[in-house]
């Protein structure tokens, strides 16, 4: 890894599927490479613009913290307003930090007494909420997860350990590691398997003061690794997404997995 003095603001987050006009959900550290002992304010938006207020807050029921000893730490002063989320993180240990927002359950649609109904839930939920035997009832399973990372010293792996379930990146090039015209490399797996013809678009920031996203479009690899050589400084937005019939729950027929991350990238 570069000196931590070039270091300035890395941001990973997830988010929904990409248009020009699509609510992208993420996560924006205040700072992402510093030492220990030091806070980080965490913002959490779903937003029209990337990183900009202007939508709704991301609602954060799903928030895991995994230190750089692999233990899971509680995040302190969280609050949601108008526009975004917020939390701080005390950094007490040396080493990288995940932050994921991690969503998994179940979508169903049915008719009851002639009209359509749509619930969301926990399997567990489900059994008790939803009939078994509805009207024209369609479920379907989604796994999704918004994360970023923060380095307090020297960058460590066992926080990216992945948990095989869902979506997952991992990180070939350590995420606090990105410069422009330099090639990263990241390794999606499915359920830890790897994900492979993937497709994922990366988009940079400050689409607010663009005309068009001006997308980089890449796809994954048999192995389900892929390469990204960022063109500028400057944060990066990525999303992937897949929908299929494999299934981990019995009541649903669908599947739909996706992940989000934003990179900041620095200059050389």
């Amino acid at each position: 890894m570069k000196h931590v003095s070039r270091f300035v603001v890395v941001a990973l987050a997830a988010a929904a599927p990409l248009t020009v006009h699509a609510h992208k959900a993420w996560l924006l550290p205040s700072t992402t490479v510093t030492t220990v002992d030091q806070w980080v304010t965490v913002d959490a938006a779903v937003s029209n613009d990337l990183f900009y207020f202007n939508h709704v807050p991301l609602r954060l029921d799903g928030l895991v913290v995994t230190a750089p000893d692999g233990t899971q730490v509680k995040p302190e002063n969280l609050s949601t307003s108008k526009y975004r989320t917020m939390f701080d993180l005390h950094l007490t240990q040396n080493g990288t930090y995940k932050l994921a927002n991690i969503n998994r359950g179940l979508t169903a649609s049915y008719e009851e007494d002639g009209k359509v109904k749509r619930w969301r839930g926990t399997a567990e939920k489900f059994a008790t909420e939803v009939p078994a035997n509805a009207p024209k009832l369609q479920v379907a399973e989604s796994a999704g997860r918004v994360e970023t990372f923060v380095t307090a010293g020297k960058p460590t792996t066992e926080a990216l350990k992945p948990s095989n379930i869902g979506l997952e990146l991992i990180p070939v090039t350590h995420p606090n590691d990105l410069y422009a015209n330099e090639e990263a490399k990241f390794r999606f797996i499915l359920d830890g398997k790897p994900a492979a013809d993937l497709e994922i678009e990366i988009v940079a920031g400050g689409t607010r003061y663009r005309d068009h996203q001006e997308e980089i479009k890449v796809k994954t690899d048999a192995k389900g690794e892929f390469a990204v050589t960022w063109p500028a400084p400057g944060m990066y937005w990525l999303e992937a997404g897949l929908q299929d019939n494999k299934t981990s729950l019995q009541q649903a027929k669908q599947r739909r997995a996706s992940y989000v991350a934003t990179f900041e990238v620095l200059q050389q």
